[in-house]
């Protein structure tokens, strides 16, 4: 993939700008820190989720997330994901 910049000249206050650029490298950082995987799991653990995620508006991204940083820095989760076996609804 080619990356190409382009320079556009508009009369904006300094304050737009520095926040524009900082969205900006927020958007480029974010890109290069995430790591693609790809999982299998149950079909119907993932419909279920799915339909929870519409309803509550959250997303696989968000809990793959924020359960790797729990696992990693919460004892008491980790060994609660380490001891969970039970997958039935």
């Amino acid at each position: 993939m080619v990356m190409k910049n382009y320079a556009i000249n508009i009369n904006l206050p300094e304050s737009i700008h520095i926040y524009i650029c900082k969205l900006y490298k927020i958007f480029i950082m974010s890109k290069k820190d995430l790591t693609l995987t790809s999982v299998k799991i149950q079909s119907d653990l993932f419909e279920e989720f799915k339909v929870a995620c519409v309803r509550h508006k959250f997303s696989f991204q968000k809990l793959a997330d924020r359960c790797v940083h729990l696992y990693l820095t919460d004892e008491d989760f980790k060994r609660q994901i380490h001891n969970h076996n039970n997958l039935e609804l």
